[in-house]
């Protein structure tokens, strides 16, 4: 929570600028020195202003203002580092949003690990007219995330990412497994 820095001075006193004839006045003086005390701050932030919409150097209570601002998928839990990079990557995100890509990458800036997807549809093409369709009849979307302990990842979190960043016609079901090993180790 900022407030006012204590020895912050106003760039503009407000003193300087009164008419003259309370330039001597101790009183009107004192009195708008209370108001630059309040002002300071107002200056200090519209002077620096570029540097609250750059998530690398915003402050902190303005960065989970952003996240909210530009629609990520964050709960507030994480660490300042990945909601500074979900900021960043906001843009960059719902260009792809609702797609294979789109969706690896929510799930990898939320969890820190590349899920595996496995989708029913596909694409092909072929010179015969009528032939087959890829995929499956049954549209449907399974995101699996492996991780070597199951428990530190919250499975709720992770389906509301995924609903948040799949194709929107497409029934899913996102789980959270354990990190296959190689064979023989």
């Amino acid at each position: 929570m900022r407030g006012t820095p204590a020895g912050m001075a106003s760039p503009h006193p407000l003193g300087g600028q009164l008419p003259a004839v309370y330039a001597d006045d101790d009183f009107a003086q004192r009195f708008v020195e209370g108001l630059d005390v309040v002002l300071a701050p107002l200056f200090n932030v519209l002077d620096c202003l570029e540097s609250y919409f750059t998530p690398a150097l915003a402050p902190e209570d303005f960065v989970d203002w952003l996240t909210t601002w530009v629609g990520t998928e964050l709960d507030g839990t994480e660490p300042l580092a990945t909601r500074r990079r979900a900021v960043a990557t906001a843009v960059s995100l719902h260009r792809v949003r609702g797609t294979r890509r789109g969706l690896s990458e929510a799930v990898h800036l939320a969890f820190g690990v590349r899920p595996e997807i496995t989708e029913s549809g596909g694409a092909t093409w072929s010179a015969r007219p009528l032939g087959p369709f890829p995929g499956s009849s049954q549209p449907g979307l399974r995101v699996t995330l492996r991780i070597r302990d199951p428990s530190t990842a919250d499975p709720h979190r992770l389906h509301a990412v995924v609903a948040a960043a799949r194709p929107a016609h497409l029934p899913f079901t996102a789980e959270v497994a354990h990190l296959l090993s190689p064979e023989g180790t």
